[in-house]
């Protein structure tokens, strides 16, 4: 595969992407930003890993934190480009997984993670991409949401956090998968620029096996108006910021 080698974080973490093929978004960067409650020695898993964006910056802002984390990919070939720019980066407690969700996964068990967190395939009618890769990547051709969220869900530790990101539109269908089966729900709306009426992203965050009721926070926009950066965002995606802080 012909790969270019790209980097997150005002260069502080290198990513090999695939010249024609799936590629990250800043979306990655953002998901990746929405951790909280991190302990030492805790175990974080990306499902849907892609080409390994939100993982690898999951481990540079945590490199001091000894965490065991890994991602799940069902294509071979981004898995590979992953797991090189893991060792990269030198992030020996980064691995990547080819695996299919929908299958029975040897190499990690269910109910042992501390965080999961997801950027899963947005598009459930949508016309699906030329390019197979990206095709893969964007659309529910293997799994719908609802499925998706549930086998998130099964890999949490009992309290575990869940971090998604999608499109709004889909926000009813995470809460219903959700439902039950998690608590202290936090919806985020993304805002493309301060003047938009309609966010187009959303954040979820939810909580295994608890029972604290649903919030929805403060929103966020991602450029001014001339559409250079926020403020919040420059923090995000140059500063290795925590979406907290």
């Amino acid at each position: 595969m012909n790969y270019t080698e790209d980097f997150l974080l005002n260069k502080r973490v290198k990513v090999l992407q695939p010249n024609d093929g799936y590629r990250a978004s800043i979306d990655a960067v953002v998901l990746a930003s929405m951790l909280k409650k991190i302990k030492k020695s805790q175990k974080v898993l990306d499902v849907g890993s892609g080409t390994g964006a939100v993982s690898l910056c999951i481990a540079k802002r945590f490199e001091d934190y000894n965490l065991d984390i890994h991602g799940l990919e069902i294509q071979e070939s981004l898995c590979e480009l992953s797991n090189k720019s893991a060792k990269l980066n030198n992030f020996d407690n980064l691995k990547y997984h080819n695996v299919n969700i929908k299958e029975k996964i040897k190499s990690i068990e269910a109910n042992s993670f501390d965080h999961v967190v997801s950027n899963p395939p947005y598009a459930a009618n949508d016309f699906a991409s030329p390019n197979p890769s990206k095709a893969r990547a964007h659309n529910e051709s293997e799994l719908d949401l609802h499925s998706w969220i549930k086998f998130c869900l099964k890999m949490l530790k009992q309290k575990g956090m869940f971090y998604m990101i999608n499109r709004v539109e889909r926000l009813d269908d995470i809460i219903k998968a959700c439902h039950g089966k998690t608590g202290a729900i936090e919806i985020i709306p993304i805002y493309s620029k301060p003047s938009d009426v309609e966010a187009k992203r959303v954040l979820v965050i939810a909580q295994k096996d608890v029972k604290t009721p649903l919030k929805i926070n403060k929103g966020f926009y991602m450029h001014e108006e001339d559409l250079s950066y926020s403020s919040k965002a420059n923090d995000i995606l140059l500063n290795a910021k925590s979406f907290w802080d």
